[in-house]
């Protein structure tokens, strides 16, 4: 009896993230905004842009639509595994990867977008340098950026070890 009503509170317990995912749509809504802000930004500044100002401001737009995407892959992906299954045939232009991803993918494509957004502090850095640019802070963005990348390999490499290792 104590054990049924224990997992029983452990399984309705998982209901406790879906806070966690609303603020995650509230971050998403603040994503957005800031997006717009550098949009009106950039479009209002384009005439008198130089052409890296209109790469910078370009890049700025792209580094916020991954970081957007990134956003989206975890309350999606984090909701379908955690909390409860989407109903997808109430939604026909439901896109499928949203229901496919299992907890090995989403890391993946976490660790993938962390390192496209690294990739594109890094440009917008090596676009900003000049003669009186800190190098110091450049290697360390190298550096992250690097271990970024070494992070996503290993774990691709562990997934794949252990994926094949089941089988």
């Amino acid at each position: 009896m104590v054990e049924k009503v224990l997992e029983g509170v452990l399984f309705r317990s998982r209901w406790l993230m879906a806070p966690f995912y609303v603020g995650l749509i509230v971050a998403l809504m603040v994503l957005m905004f800031k997006f717009g802000h550098e949009l009106l930004h950039f479009v209002t500044h384009a005439v008198s842009a130089s052409e890296s100002d209109v790469i910078l401001g370009v890049l700025t737009l792209v580094d916020l639509t991954f970081t957007g995407n990134l956003v989206l892959i975890v309350i999606f992906s984090g909701y379908e595994n955690f909390v409860s299954k989407i109903d997808t045939a109430k939604h026909p232009d439901w896109p499928d990867w949203m229901t496919k991803v299992d907890f090995s993918g989403l890391k993946q494509k976490l660790l993938a977008s962390i390192v496209a957004i690294s990739a594109i502090a890094l440009l917008k850095s090596f676009m900003n340098m000049n003669p009186s640019t800190d190098t110091t802070m450049i290697m360390w963005l190298v550096i992250i950026h690097m271990v970024f990348v070494i992070s996503s390999l290993i774990l691709a490499w562990s997934d794949r070890i252990g994926g094949s290792s089941a089988h």
